[in-house]
């Protein structure tokens, strides 16, 4: 439990650093992340994958869309639902926070081998529930 905790740390240390010149949290990178993983997402859909109430989304997509960083645009189909995009100052934001975690977790693996960050993988899959496993695999397999 304990590497846990100090590895996430560590995962989060330099995007929070970042994130602290724009007086954000990691709430924000979250709803950054997922935009910038699945475009066009829904708000009901990044409530389900956050997991946190549609109150405390609401006030980090508040501030998103207020900095310019995230576009709500109302469905094509059903006008009730709001799909969410990345502009390019949020992308740009999100490559900073990304590229951050990818350089730890390079040099992480280059450290460990491909076996062990096979295992690794495997480990973090068994750890998830299945709801989230399932939204895992969707952003792992694609469209």
């Amino acid at each position: 439990i304990e590497a846990m905790f100090f590895a996430y740390r560590g995962f989060t240390a330099d995007p929070d650093r970042i994130l602290e010149k724009y007086a954000y949290g990691r709430a924000h990178h979250r709803a950054i992340h997922f935009i910038h993983r699945q475009p066009g997402l829904t708000v009901t859909a990044l409530l389900a994958v956050l997991g946190v109430t549609k109150q405390s989304l609401n006030r980090v997509l508040r501030t998103l869309i207020a900095d310019g960083l995230v576009e709500n645009r109302v469905g094509r189909k059903d006008k009730r639902e709001r799909h969410l995009f990345l502009t390019e100052t949020g992308a740009a934001l999100e490559r900073e926070l990304s590229e951050a975690q990818r350089g730890r977790m390079r040099a992480a693996y280059r450290n460990a081998g491909p076996q062990a960050v096979a295992g690794f993988r495997q480990v973090l899959e068994a750890m998830m529930d299945p709801e989230m496993r399932r939204h895992y695999q969707m952003l792992r397999d694609g469209p």
